[in-house]
């Protein structure tokens, strides 16, 4: 019997773990990529002898790449290992305050109530909440497509309705957090969770705090070699397994014959396929490789997450003060909310957020120096005055470090790189810029993404950050997995 083909279109993380998984059901599988390197969002570059993680920062849920090898047969730490982090994150606030938040439940809520003096047992009943709503949802909302009635026909979704009150669907994750914990500065925290999947807490389901359960319950994670390295080892896995890579070969258009995939169009090539996996943001799917088809306008006309604006700074200097992950609020969340989601601009005062991995693999810089990746959170692009933006942005973030740090830290910088919402939908083709696909910002989110598999042409199929069940790294894995499992082995 012949082999079915399977293409796949991009090779962000779903895109390589769809791959993988096809490839171990028996098919041959080729990957399309437009750019000169796989990974998406997750790649790296160096500069000036700095190593920097261009993308996604933190890790979580790091079972879900183990079982990627273990589905191949092979032993995941002969090719991929990651540590657990002590130290989740450190907190700053303009008035002093400092928070370094443990990796573990208990000694965070110790912290916590020594910082902030808020009772441990008030943070240990709030994170025991985020992991009952977790347990709770993801078999329901994570694991399984929503599009597919007999999905729902089965005891863990009775179990979710029957706790539905007790999930926060119909509150806000702000209300929430403020009834739970009360301290301001605790809520703050809380509430950022929005942000792991580029919402507003303000308008977000209190369904959110299920995020917290993921890195103080199951732990935040660091690949040995940096995040870059769980790219570079799929990549290699899926070789092993017989995938192929086609890079710099854009596809133009998803063909379509009677209803019915039949392959895709590469500049003057035609290349046959029995199934696509679209791992393409859906806005630019439809708009350009599935033009001629009709588009499902409600799913490509939810609101988009917000995007990012990074500042990849050598420093030459090493802060003691500063940990893998570290977050310098605003001084006002809900405004600087307001200014990303209604005003689609940026707050003069912005919540800053600083990864630095040369603490944990000291040939990420120079001796004596540190790799700072400095992100804000931002609108996406439509059509703003994007230098301008920057530019202030720029100054805003130095000023606040430097007071905050008590050092003039422009004066340190020995190299820098800029990635803004317009490079970002450049070089990822995510519609905008936007990092997660569609914001979560009402409670029937979840239901309005895009489905991983097209009701309308046999054989095409979706994952990645833009269709269910959202964007970073553990639900992409998850967007791979649903596809997957909808597809029979040959």
């Amino acid at each position: 019997m012949k082999q079915k083909r399977v293409i796949v279109v991009g090779s962000g993380i779903a895109g390589l773990a769809a791959a993988i998984r096809l490839a171990c059901k028996g098919y041959a599988v080729q990957v399309f990529e437009k750019n000169s390197y796989p990974g998406g969002k997750l790649t790296a570059f160096v500069q000036d002898g700095y190593r920097f993680d261009a993308g996604p920062s933190l890790f979580t849920l790091p079972k879900q790449v183990d079982e990627l090898f273990e589905l191949a047969g092979e032993n995941p730490r002969a090719h991929f290992n990651y540590q657990r982090l002590p130290v989740a994150c450190h907190y700053f606030w303009d008035d002093g305050t400092f928070l370094p938040a443990p990796g573990n439940e208990s000694d965070f809520a110790e912290e916590v109530e020594k910082v902030l003096y808020v009772p441990a047992e008030r943070v240990l009943t709030y994170l025991n909440k985020s992991k009952f709503i977790y347990d709770t949802t993801a078999p329901v909302f994570l694991h399984r497509s929503l599009h597919i009635a007999r999905n729902f026909l089965n005891l863990e979704t009775l179990r979710g309705i029957i706790r539905m009150p007790r999930l926060g669907i119909f509150s806000n994750q702000h209300h929430d957090n403020v009834k739970q914990l009360g301290d301001p500065k605790l809520v703050q925290l809380f509430d950022r969770y929005a942000t792991y999947n580029g919402s507003d807490p303000y308008q977000a389901p209190g369904v959110l705090q299920s995020i917290p359960h993921l890195e103080f319950g199951q732990g935040a994670w660091f690949p040995d070699g940096g995040m870059h390295s769980i790219t570079t080892s799929l990549v290699a896995l899926a070789k092993r397994k017989g995938v192929e890579f086609v890079f710099e070969k854009a596809v133009d258009e998803i063909l379509v014959s009677q209803n019915q995939i039949c392959g895709v169009h590469c500049g003057n090539e035609t290349h046959d396929a029995d199934l696509v996996i679209c791992n393409s943001d859906v806005v630019p799917a439809y708009r350009k490789l599935l033009a001629s088809q009709q588009a499902p306008e409600k799913a490509l006309s939810q609101p988009r997450s917000s995007s990012a604006l990074i500042f990849y700074w050598g420093i030459k200097q090493v802060f003691s003060q500063l940990n893998m992950h570290n977050i310098f609020f605003s001084n006002n969340y809900e405004e600087e909310f307001r200014f990303i989601f209604e005003g689609k601009q940026i707050s003069s005062d912005p919540t800053i957020y600083i990864n630095l991995t040369s603490n944990y693999l000291p040939s990420d810089a120079p001796d004596g120096c540190q790799n700072w990746f400095v992100m804000i959170n931002v609108p996406g692009n439509t059509g703003q005055n994007w230098d301008q933006l920057i530019a202030q942005a720029r100054k805003d973030i130095l000023a606040k470090l430097s007071r905050r740090l008590g050092t003039d830290i422009e004066s340190l910088i020995q190299c820098e790189s800029i990635l803004d919402p317009r490079s970002i939908e450049q070089k990822t083709s995510s519609f905008q810029g936007s990092l997660y696909g569609s914001s979560s910002n009402n409670r029937y989110a979840a239901f309005l993404r895009h489905a991983n598999r097209s009701s309308k042409i046999r054989n095409l199929y979706f994952c990645g950050g833009s269709v269910h069940p959202g964007g970073g790294i553990p639900l992409c894995l998850q967007s791979a997995r649903i596809v997957s499992d909808l597809i029979s082995p040959t």
